[in-house]
């Protein structure tokens, strides 16, 4: 396999990125590996490279809007180690670095919250019992209101949800 810069050495450096389930690979011979700063740890940052050109530096920007370089209370963890090593110190660097994780975060998920996977089984359960637990709120606030029409229907539509939900 050839160099994708020089395309003229054999590639001994490979590097792959995963962006919105497109992976990219790149290889490189050792010359153009050194010379992109693959190799040198001083100037090669792994957020960078992981998350796209820039990114760290956003990060950075984000994080040090007040002039002062921002330091971890808890391990000393800073931005220039983050942006070396492309991983934070502590839980505690979440909330230290926060306005500038939210932005590379956001690159890189779907959102900023871990959501996780539920089976399918599990969340049609969990879908039916919500569905029951409002259908129910709202009979008893219908009944509360003396809108007994309303409390009919909704005692109806509760009926057949619970009905629906034994057959499943």
């Amino acid at each position: 396999m050839r160099c994708q810069v020089c395309k003229k050495a054999a590639a001994t450096v490979h590097l792959t990125q995963i962006v919105e389930n497109q992976v990219k690979k790149v290889d490189l011979c050792e010359a153009c590996a050194k010379e992109k700063g693959v190799n040198d740890p001083t100037g090669f940052s792994l957020a960078d490279l992981l998350l796209g050109l820039g990114a760290a530096q956003k990060m950075e920007e984000a994080t040090t809007a007040t002039g002062a370089e921002v330091v971890c209370p808890d391990c000393g963890f800073t931005q220039a180690d983050f942006k070396k090593s492309g991983r934070l110190g502590c839980s505690k660097c979440y909330e230290v670095f926060a306005d500038g994780l939210d932005a590379l975060l956001k690159g890189m998920h779907k959102g900023t919250q871990h959501k996780g996977k539920v089976p399918p089984a599990v969340r049609r359960t969990a879908d039916v019992r919500a569905k029951l637990t409002q259908i129910e709120t709202d009979l008893k606030a219908a009944i509360a209101r003396e809108d007994f029409e309303q409390a009919a229907t909704l005692r109806d539509e509760l009926k057949h949800a619970k009905k629906a939900a034994q057959e499943a």
